[in-house]
């Protein structure tokens, strides 16, 4: 994801003298192309998280276009005063862009974690955020942010992720993505779970589960006229999602759901716990201890569907 993020920005900003990019410290070789088309809005703000946050406010505020860019949980958490006061209060044009969102950096320890973003700034009045589900996401969610009129948060994996989509899709924000459709089980998947929750919709299939799965971009603003399709279609609505399962997209479905009345769907969600994740491993390893890979999350839909299922 991060490459496809370095290559969409160095696309914009050589047609567009509006672009500056900000980096909290990070990323400066994979950013030597963007350098070279514009050496002059480029701006390394070293360990200073909440000066540059403030430093991208004031660019907004005069006529720029300003992407601040390191390691999610330094420019979320760190720094929410900042994005709370200086972006949000003010309704600026700036982009958060955070990297290794979720248990990206899971080698690390929990102080490069990030499971509380999503609930932190989709509180936010005025904040937008999106989670791109793939590279070709990630170039398409660049372009809408660049073009929003408003604070925007974009949650990025790290490298390496699969590749879901053939081509950049013409992404909207507020507007879900289909992937495949399913008469039983939609899976509503946020970020970088895409390919496991594709990977689990195979996996029902062979059961005999037709499951439809969805790439839900924009947490925030939530589409609810959406929802309400989905929830009318199938006997079961999965969120799933690389956050914690305390005020993540989730918690956003659920509040939603509470205001409703007599939807047929059943809502499950599928997040980490409430606690940190204290053990050493990459992230795939943290994600197969805590549920999150295709097979669990196969097995405890199937149970919902299927008490007898045998899906291990």
């Amino acid at each position: 994801m991060r490459n496809a993020f370095a290559k969409e920005i160095t696309e914009i900003a050589s047609t567009d003298d509006r672009f500056v990019l900000l980096s909290g410290d990070i990323g400066n070789m994979l950013f030597d192309r963007y350098k070279e088309v514009a050496p002059n809005r480029f701006f390394n703000c070293g360990v200073a998280e909440a000066n540059m946050i403030g430093l991208a406010a004031g660019m907004a505020m005069s006529g720029l276009r300003p992407f601040a860019y390191t390691i999610t949980p330094f420019i979320t958490t760190r720094v929410m005063e900042q994005i709370r006061v200086d972006l949000c209060y003010h309704n600026v044009p700036a982009v958060i862009c955070g990297v290794g969102s979720g248990l990206s950096y899971a080698s690390l320890g929990a102080t490069h974690h990030s499971c509380e973003d999503i609930a932190m700034l989709r509180a936010l009045p005025n904040m937008t955020v999106l989670c791109p589900g793939d590279a070709m996401e990630v170039h398409a969610c660049i372009r809408a942010a660049f073009a929003h009129d408003g604070p925007s948060y974009i949650r990025l994996g790290k490298k390496g992720e699969p590749v879901i989509h053939g081509s950049v899709p013409d992404l909207v924000i507020g507007q879900p993505l289909t992937i495949c459709e399913g008469e039983e089980v939609c899976i509503l998947s946020v970020g970088t779970m895409l390919p496991m929750a594709m990977e689990a919709s195979k996996i029902l299939a062979k059961q005999g589960i037709s499951t439809g799965v969805v790439s839900f971009h924009t947490v925030k603003p939530l589409n609810t006229e959406f929802l309400n399709e989905v929830f009318a279609r199938h006997r079961i609505i999965v969120t799933i999602e690389e956050h914690s399962l305390i005020g993540g997209f989730g918690s956003a479905v659920a509040e939603w759901l509470a205001d409703e009345d007599d939807m047929p769907a059943k809502l499950y969600r599928v997040g980490t716990p409430d606690a940190f994740f204290c053990e050493a491993g990459e992230q795939e390893y943290a994600r197969e201890r805590l549920g999150l890979n295709p097979c669990a999350v196969a097995a405890a839909i199937a149970r919902k569907l299927l008490p007898t299922s045998s899906i291990p």
